[in-house]
């Protein structure tokens, strides 16, 4: 810890002003501000060899602790009320997220860790999907980087078009609240789209339903990241043609004490105080790690990636969204 201390404080500084910056933004994000501030300071900051390994262990280490803690944000019999209705929804929207970043992206030659880390994000919970699958492939600073500003481009742009379309479609609330709660990435995002709906239609159910539908969504989490571990590893043993490769130092534990944590707020009485601020400690160290990945950030790497991951994110949320509508419509839901 002594030599990982001084990048460990580093990116603390950075992730305090982020994460009150995210207060007066929401849309934005803390993850983002803080991104972006350690990608500034990176480009300013020449030598920085006894930062290096703080820097490398929060992106890494303190990314995976924040994961369990969004694990006391789970209740498990709120989302199983919603699961039945929403489970053909959230698997078609999965499977065509992930269908079409494996197509478009080698269509566009886009790298294949970056095109899983898009396909997560527009399909999961964007940031915290993407913070979840980055260590299990193993991805890098920069992929990380890029998949996270694609997705909030996008999530932005969902607040400000899905609830005037779904008014143009005449979607009910619960069809809307569907829509948001699978379609939209991050839950800050889903929530704002779900206050504008409210706004316009004059209750709350489509921003409850939403809210809901997220975090069923966010559970998601946990298939795939364990399918993505046993993918990897066969790759990567495959690869080294290590006959003494085991498979338990690359498994992603921290996912298991994610379930754990939800199992936990599921059937213990913990405090309602307590388990929000679990959970808001979670959001504020993957800002943290949100930075250190910032600071480990190549600029000039970051900008030669050029359009196609973001025109590959383009796609995928419009797979997501159309896919969703069309189970909808098909299920009487609308």
């Amino acid at each position: 810890m002594k030599n990982n201390i001084r990048g460990l404080l580093l990116c603390i500084v950075i992730a305090i002003p982020s994460w009150f910056l995210a207060e007066l933004f929401p849309l934005v994000g803390g993850p983002v501000f803080g991104m972006l501030f350690g990608i500034l300071i990176a480009y300013i900051i020449k030598k920085r060899e006894k930062l290096d390994p703080g820097i490398r262990f929060t992106s890494k280490k303190i990314l995976q602790y924040s994961i369990i803690l969004l694990g006391f944000g789970m209740n498990f019999y709120n989302i199983l009320q919603v699961g039945a209705r929403s489970i053909y929804v959230l698997i078609f929207t999965l499977s065509a997220a992930f269908i079409t970043a494996y197509i478009v992206g080698r269509a566009l030659r886009v790298e294949g860790k970056l095109s899983t880390l898009i396909g997560v994000g527009t399909s999961i919970c964007g940031g915290s999907a993407i913070a979840a699958t980055a260590p299990v492939i193993q991805a890098k600073d920069e992929d990380i980087a890029h998949s996270i500003s694609t997705i909030f481009l996008f999530n932005i742009l969902a607040v400000l078009i899905f609830p005037s379309l779904g008014q143009i479609i005449n979607m009910s609330d619960l069809g809307f609240g569907m829509w948001a709660g699978t379609a939209i990435n991050d839950t800050s995002s889903v929530v704002s789209a779900g206050v504008s709906w409210s706004a316009m239609s004059g209750n709350d159910t489509a921003l409850t339903f939403a809210t809901i539908v997220k975090l069923t969504r966010t559970l998601m989490i946990i298939p795939i990241t364990l399918v993505l571990a046993i993918y990897t590893s066969g790759k990567t043993k495959n690869e080294s043609k290590d006959n003494n490769f085991n498979f338990t130092k690359v498994f992603p534990w921290f996912i298991l004490f994610f379930l754990f944590a939800a199992i936990l707020n599921t059937l213990l009485p913990i405090p309602e105080a307590l388990s929000d601020s679990l959970v808001a400690l979670g959001k504020f160290m993957i800002v943290i790690a949100m930075s250190a990945i910032g600071l480990n950030t190549n600029l000039k790497r970051l900008i030669s990636n050029g359009f196609q991951p973001i025109f590959l994110g383009l796609c995928c949320w419009f797979a997501v969204s159309i896919v969703s509508l069309i189970v909808q419509y098909f299920m009487n839901k609308l």
